[in-house]
Order: C-alpha cells, then sequence, then structure tokens
C-alpha cells in the first residue's frame, strides 16, 4: 500500500470529519493516506443550484478540493457544446466518509464498488483493505482510464473494469460489501448475487417523488435482502436509471400556497407520498427563505412552487391539491 502525504487544507478537512464522527482512527489513517487533490483533473466545475459554474485558478482549485463539497469533473456525459449538466463528480467527501462507514468493513473483505468516477473511493478501500480486495466498474471509457491513471499515480492496482455497473462481473465471485457511488431507482438482483449471505450493500436510491435516500441492505439466506433508509443522498443516477423528463406546456394558473415547498422535500414524507402518488417526480433545492421545487407527472400536469410566493400550476388536473391532500 502507498502512503501519499499533501500539505495544506487536506488535514483540516480530515480532521473535521473525525470531529465530526465521521471517520474512526483506522479510517483517518486512510484518508490522512490518499489525499483527494490525486484524484481530480484541472477541468472542475461547481454545483449550484441551477448549473454548473467552472472554476478557474489555482487557488480557486484548491478551495473547493480541499472542502467537504462535491467536485464536477465531468459535464453532458463528456459531450462538447452540452447543455451542461453535471454526469460524474468526486462526491462530497463527508457523504463517502458516511457511506465507508455504513459499509462495515473488515480486514480480509473483497469489496465491489459501482461506479469507479475519478477513482478516489477505489484508491480510499485499497489502502484500507489491500489493493487484491477490491473490484471497481465504470460504465464510461474515458472516465475509467483517467481512474486508473490517477489510481497507478497513487500507488494501487485493484481490480478495475469497463462496464455496466448493473451487470454480474464474470469471475470475481461472490464479495462481501458492495458500495455503489450512483443513485439507483432500484437495485437490481445482479448486484445482489453479487454479494455472499450476510454481506452488505450500501447505495444511494433516487425515485419520482424523492431525489435521493441512503440505504443499508443485508444480504439473507435465500438471496432477499433487507434494511432500513440511512437519511438523505444526493447522487447522480446511474445512466442506465435516469429519469425520464416529462414535457410541461402551456402558462401557470397561480393560486395561494397553503403548503410550504420547504415540507414536501423532508424525506419522510417524500417516501410516503412518493408511495401515493406514483409517477410524479419532484425536484427542488434549499433557499434562504426555505425552497423552491418543481413538479410534474406523465399527463402533463406540472407545479413551480418556492416558499413565501404563490403556486404556478400546468396542465391538467390540481397536482399540487392532491399534494398537499
Amino acid at each position: 500500500m502507498s502512503t501519499v502525504r499533501e500539505t495544506g487544507t487536506y488535514p483540516a478537512l480530515v480532521q473535521d470529519l473525525a470531529d465530526r464522527g465521521l471517520l474512526d482512527a483506522r479510517w483517518r489513517q486512510v484518508w490522512e493516506a490518499v489525499p483527494r487533490s490525486r484524484f481530480i483533473g484541472p477541468d472542475i466545475w461547481r454545483q449550484l443550484p441551477d448549473r454548473c459554474e467552472p472554476v478557474v485558478g489555482r487557488a480557486d482549485w484548491l478551495a473547493l478540493v480541499n472542502s467537504d463539497e462535491p467536485v464536477v469533473t465531468q459535464l453532458d456525459d463528456g459531450a462538447e457544446d452540452g447543455p451542461g449538466i453535471a454526469t460524474s463528480s468526486n462526491s462530497q467527501p463527508s457523504m463517502v466518509a458516511r457511506m465507508l462507514g455504513l459499509l462495515s468493513v473488515e480486514d480480509g473483505h473483497r469489496v465491489l464498488e459501482i461506479g469507479t468516477g475519478t477513482g478516489y473511493v477505489a484508491a480510499l478501500l485499497s489502502e484500507r483493505l489491500g489493493e487484491e480486495q477490491v473490484y471497481s466498474v465504470e460504465v464510461d471509457a474515458g472516465l475509467a482510464q483517467q481512474a486508473a491513471d490517477a489510481i497507478a499515480g497513487a500507488g494501487y492496482r485493484p481490480h478495475l473494469h469497463v462496464g455496466d455497473g448493473a451487470e454480474q462481473i464474470p469471475g470475481m465471485g461472490p464479495v462481501d460489501r458492495l458500495i455503489a457511488t450512483c443513485a439507483l431507482r432500484y437495485v437490481p438482483y445482479t448486484l445482489l448475487r453479487q454479494l455472499r449471505p450476510g454481506g452488505i450493500l450500501v447505495t444511494p436510491v433516487a425515485r419520482d417523488f424523492w431525489s435521493g435516500a441512503l440505504v443499508r441492505l443485508h444480504v439473507q439466506e435465500d438471496g432477499t435482502a433487507v434494511g432500513p433508509f440511512c437519511g438523505s443522498a444526493m447522487y447522480m443516477p446511474m445512466r442506465a436509471h435516469r429519469p425520464v423528463l416529462h414535457e410541461i406546456e402551456g402558462n401557470g394558473r397561480p393560486r395561494a400556497a397553503g403548503l410550504d415547498p420547504a415540507r414536501i422535500l423532508d424525506l419522510g414524507f417524500a417516501l410516503y407520498a412518493g408511495a401515493r402518488l406514483p409517477g410524479v417526480r419532484v425536484s427542488g433545492h434549499d433557499t434562504a427563505d426555505g425552497a423552491r421545487v418543481w413538479v410534474s407527472s406523465a399527463d402533463g400536469a406540472g407545479v413551480m412552487a418556492a416558499t413565501g410566493e404563490d403556486v404556478l400550476q400546468y396542465g391538467p388536473g390540481f397536482l399540487w391539491e392532491e399534494i398537499e391532500q
């Protein structure tokens, strides 16, 4: 295993994660040995609520990379002249630490990661368990090559594969732990079949009404898996699990909001409402006053709502009233 240390503010980030209880003593050693900056190229963006903002200049680059923020590393699947939608990132460090903690790895465990991305998580796992115990798969060949170069540059040689993370990796055999660093609409059974009974899967799950929840599943002897939701987790979706966008047309009909839009972003409510309102899609973000949300359904109904403002409803029906009820 490699030990690479970096001066600057990265140790301060690791100290902060440890102070927040997100890193035990062993994981802290791992994070100190694997600087995040080794896995992030020069072209990066900061994710804002409504767009991705390019980061210009070494000082701003270092400030973002050494912060507890996600770093966007690819737009539009790498295509030029696209709309500027983030399609790959180096995840928020506190979320990475939280997910690795939920994974409960032990010496000797074999781990599969779905979504190599920049290679940072694969390197952390290689430092913790040994590179021969770590497998990682990435669907984007360009990202996979960049990650392989960064991982090798840091001194690790885990098992890296290019392909669909939902498919079984030939010849790998069962693993003890599986972590997905992309959001799934559902957990494919092919993933469960790659875990031994008693194994643990940690993944973000994103459905229509809720944009991200972290789950921790234990695989049972019969091949099923059960486990709890462990709070919110905002991750980009697996490419095969990307949501279908609804087209909304016409002019909005204003009405007073009887419900603060911020309340529908609460994970507990969203899990419940998503079961009661299948096919209704919600996106939104926090604002200084509360939240701004967009709601849509396949029949062309839509809502735009913000705390302290009138609601605008589009298309057929009364979608906002259904949510309020």
